[in-house]
């Protein structure tokens, strides 16, 4: 099992913060720097009502963590990887003793 940690990850984790106006808007916290390997998955194409709409998955694999470790990423949370951003959509052991996280996330589109 070969496994290249070559890019640094920013972890981030999504916060409320008040808007001012009685409202909330969704900040992110950076938690640290994870090294990590991106490897994009076969991507799908669906019909959007006037576009088409394609999808990437991608497997992310950083260094193992215990479960409730700060440095353990979490669904929900994301990677920040210069301007892209990876929503963590799942995260599981890779190998048996748990040496490294597959982290499958989908990258965020930029608003």
């Amino acid at each position: 099992m070969n496994v290249h940690l070559n890019r640094p990850l920013v972890l981030q984790t999504p916060t409320r913060v008040a808007d001012g106006a009685g409202g909330f808007v969704l900040a992110w916290v950076s938690e640290g720097v994870l090294w990590g390997e991106v490897v994009a998955g076969a991507g799908s194409e669906a019909a959007g009502v006037e576009v088409s709409l394609a999808k990437v998955p991608y497997r992310i694999t950083v260094r193992g963590a215990a479960v409730g470790s700060p440095q353990r990423p979490r669904p929900e949370q994301r990677f920040e990887d210069g301007a892209r951003h990876f929503i963590i959509l799942a995260v599981t052991e890779r190998d048996p003793n748990g040496q490294y996280l597959t982290c499958f996330a989908r990258e965020e589109s930029p608003q």
